[in-house]
């Protein structure tokens, strides 16, 4: 089992057909995922790309679809060459979105992994800051699916 580096939860107002649509749509995604422009179709086997500015500065991310269980799970690879890493399989995380209905709400749970299972030192050092990170990215898809 992948440890996780990163994990954050929300319980979000919205049904889960909604948050689901959220996180699948590029247009969506990019209103809540730090503005960027999202390419992927979230297929299986797809590449996703983010491509923004960033405190100042631009980037273009890429990854993979990973998993996809309608309404319930995405994931998808992650790098980031702004990172400073090498595009090597080991420099990848994977970030996972969880949804299960609770009330009249979802609850997501978006966790952040290693694509290669092992939780690096430098992860660990920067967890405070990955977990900052998507707790803005809950903030933002709670703002998004409310207006769905």
């Amino acid at each position: 089992m992948t440890k996780a580096t990163a994990q954050v939860s929300r319980k979000i107002d919205a049904p889960v057909d909604t948050v689901w649509r959220a996180i699948t749509t590029p247009e969506s995604v990019g209103k809540f995922f730090f503005g960027a422009k999202v390419e992927s179709d979230f297929r299986v086997g797809s590449p996703i790309r983010f491509k923004g500015n960033f405190k100042g500065k631009a980037y273009e991310d890429k990854g993979e679809i990973l998993a996809v269980d309608k309404q319930h799970h995405l994931s998808f690879s992650h790098y980031s060459p702004s990172s400073g890493a090498p595009d090597k399989p080991e420099n990848y995380h994977v970030v996972a979105y969880d949804l299960a209905e609770d009330g009249t709400g979802t609850m997501v749970v978006l966790t952040q992994s290693n694509l290669q299972g092992d939780v690096k030192p430098s992860d660990i050092e920067h967890k405070a800051e990955y977990e900052k990170n998507w707790n803005v990215v809950l903030d933002g898809l709670s703002k998004v699916a409310a207006r769905e």
